[in-house]
């Protein structure tokens, strides 16, 4: 009787669990087997790619500009620089005249320089003897006008001149002031000079002047003693050693 009781008993129970033991093996099938998308990706995967692709194609742009080389010629570390000179003379009374003559310089500083020069010219007619031409008023030796002069000079403006587009030549405005001795009909003066220039340097070595300057001194060739100005123009070139 209990025997029939217990087997009873087991048959029921396995009956009800058999139920819950499905359930469970179906929540344990759902739970290991959940579908997986091959070649998925991630959010911070897809943004990396995307900028990495701007990247790539965006190209990187390289100017292309043509540069002009400008060559200025400098001066040497030589101090002097020698050469002749060329122009015209005004000699007060006595007409305008060819002029030449030679310089030497010795730049002292950058800015500073001292120079010498010896130039030479023949006077003409005054204007009395235009009128009168038996007048002599002159002799043919006394119608030399040489003089001498030591100046010290100032390099006051520098600055550069263009030719071209691929070429600039260094300048320098520079003033004179100085003194020396004028010979004229037949008389050794003394003098004082003053002036402007512009100094050109074509090359590291060579350069080209355009001066101008006047020649004060004291002379009573026309009947009067009195103060004269003597200006003249020229334009020259030195080399620089």
């Amino acid at each position: 009787m209990e025997i029939r009781l217990g087997g009873f008993l087991l048959a029921a129970a396995a009956a009800l669990g058999a139920p819950m033991l499905s359930g469970c093996a179906w929540l344990h099938r759902g739970a290991h087997h959940r579908p997986v998308l091959v070649g998925a990706r991630t959010p911070s995967g897809a943004a990396a790619s995307a900028s990495a692709r701007r990247r790539h194609d965006t190209a990187i742009i390289e100017p292309q500009v043509t540069r002009h080389i400008v060559k200025t010629p400098k001066i040497k570390s030589s101090d002097f620089e020698i050469g002749p000179y060329f122009g015209a003379l005004s000699i007060q009374d006595f007409g305008t005249n060819p002029l030449y003559g030679a310089r030497l310089a010795y730049h002292v500083t950058t800015h500073v320089f001292m120079e010498g020069y010896l130039g030479r010219s023949t006077a003409g007619t005054t204007s009395l003897q235009d009128v009168f031409p038996n007048i002599t008023v002159l002799s043919n030796s006394g119608k030399h006008f040489t003089y001498y002069d030591l100046d010290l000079g100032y390099n006051v403006l520098p600055g550069e001149v263009y030719l071209g587009r691929g070429r600039a030549f260094n300048t320098e405005l520079y003033t004179t002031l100085g003194m020396g001795d004028v010979k004229f009909a037949n008389k050794d003066q003394f003098a004082l000079n003053f002036g402007v220039g512009e100094r050109i340097l074509i090359t590291d070595w060579l350069a080209m002047h355009m001066d101008v300057r006047d020649h004060i001194f004291e002379t009573d060739l026309t009947g009067r003693v009195k103060n004269v100005d003597n200006i003249e123009a020229t334009l020259g070139f030195t080399v620089f050693y």
